[in-house]
């Protein structure tokens, strides 16, 4: 890795990467295989630096082999549900045997087209202007932690933070904790804070969601949702019901009551199953208590949306996030209202050709696995749509 500017070579552009996770290190790795010179611009001072924010107990919800990069297998010894420190070091690992060339310190602020149209320039720190023949925007689907503009927030003076930044429960042992948000990230947290001692945890819940085992008699949920991903919706609705209430107790009577829409229509609708951990024996027993949506923060206090005001130590908001797209590429009309890019993957937009988006859908058959996918084939169409403009490696 290095921190210095990269060069350009005379014999023609590089493809630039914007951002080193595992996203933009299998699109350069797929380039590289191809022939093409590609530059990872990094803005942190190492590869993976997301998955070295996440939360202590975080493991992959997809299995070992189904979660690789093109071109390196990740090690048996880490699992079948790889630990977050363990996918780390894969990713260290991936970018040095594949020597892929990463500079690291360069945050990009701006993606346009060059004057002469014939490639894209890139407007990066230290009054830096890099151009390249295609580039590859793979900074993240959970970019900018998102929290609700809630009544009373700004005023309120209790111990709150966005899960983002919650590590582990040790500042939690004692505490009574409202988790806000029962996906994934907010459903783990809970079981986490109780394991780790806090005196009560509460879990707020919007709208009831889809839970599904992550393994049922040592068949990964990851397996079937690769099964049914190209079957139609209606479909997938229908049979996924009995499977849910044959795996998956009615929590009805402790405030979790099963959703009325079907599974495949809410993944559609950009809602992924919660892949369970503990949170529904945690919930059955009583043990984390569903609460009723946030409102606002009133007299230290927390509003919830049927009435009830709780006092509590902490807040912890599991509220999703943004992808932080319109500053670098909102100019260039390639993002919808809610600032997701229109397209991505193989595909471009029809005003933007050479402008790719790595990593930013939430599939039902797991991020890591569709990002391989995909790296192979955006590097199969910068190839055919580069021609002489690209950079090569030398033979």
């Amino acid at each position: 890795m290095s921190d210095t500017t990269p060069s350009t070579s005379p014999s023609g552009r590089p493809v630039y990467v914007i951002g080193g996770g595992p996203g933009g290190l299998s699109v350069a790795y797929a380039l590289r295989a191809r022939g093409i010179r590609a530059v990872v611009l990094e803005k942190s001072d190492g590869v993976g630096s997301a998955w070295r924010r996440h939360y202590d107990r975080l493991h992959l919800h997809t299995t070992r082999r189904l979660s690789a990069l093109p071109g390196l297998a990740m090690p048996r010894r880490f699992g079948r549900w790889v630990a977050r420190d363990d996918v780390v070091r894969y990713l260290e690992k991936y970018a040095e045997v594949h020597e892929l060339e990463i500079v690291t310190g360069v945050e990009v602020s701006k993606v346009e087209r060059t004057p002469d149209d014939t490639g894209w320039l890139l407007h990066a720190t230290g009054g830096r202007e890099l151009t390249g023949a295609a580039v590859v925007i793979a900074t993240g689907y959970n970019h900018t932690p998102y929290v609700p503009e809630w009544p009373g927030l700004d005023d309120y003076k209790g111990d709150f933070t966005h899960a983002g930044d919650y590590r582990n429960a040790k500042p939690y042992a004692g505490r009574d904790v409202l988790v806000v948000g029962v996906g994934n990230t907010g459903a783990e947290i809970a079981v986490d804070l109780l394991e780790g001692g806090a005196s009560r945890v509460r879990l707020s819940v919007r709208t009831a969601p889809h839970i599904v085992r992550r393994s049922t008699a040592g068949w990964p949920a990851q397996f079937t949702s690769i099964l049914v991903r190209r079957l139609p919706v209606g479909l997938v609705d229908r049979l996924a019901r009995p499977m849910a209430k044959l795996s998956v107790p009615d929590l009805s009577a402790q405030g979790l009551p099963r959703p009325d829409t079907g599974l495949y229509s809410r993944v559609k609708e950009g809602a992924i199953p919660v892949l369970d951990v503990g949170l529904v024996d945690a919930v059955r027993r009583g043990r984390v208590e569903i609460v009723a949506a946030v409102d606002g923060f009133e007299d230290g206090k927390v509003v919830l949306a049927d009435g009830d005001r709780v006092p509590v130590d902490a807040v912890i908001a599991a509220t999703g996030y943004v992808r932080g797209l319109e500053g670098l590429v909102g100019h260039l009309e390639v993002l919808d209202a809610s600032g997701r890019p229109v397209v991505h993957g193989v595909h471009t937009s029809k005003h933007a050709h050479g402008l790719y988006f790595q990593g930013y859908a939430n599939p039902i058959s797991g991020n890591l696995r569709e990002m391989a996918i995909d790296a192979e084939k955006i590097a199969k169409s910068v190839e055919k749509t580069g021609g002489d403009a690209l950079s090569r490696l030398p033979a």
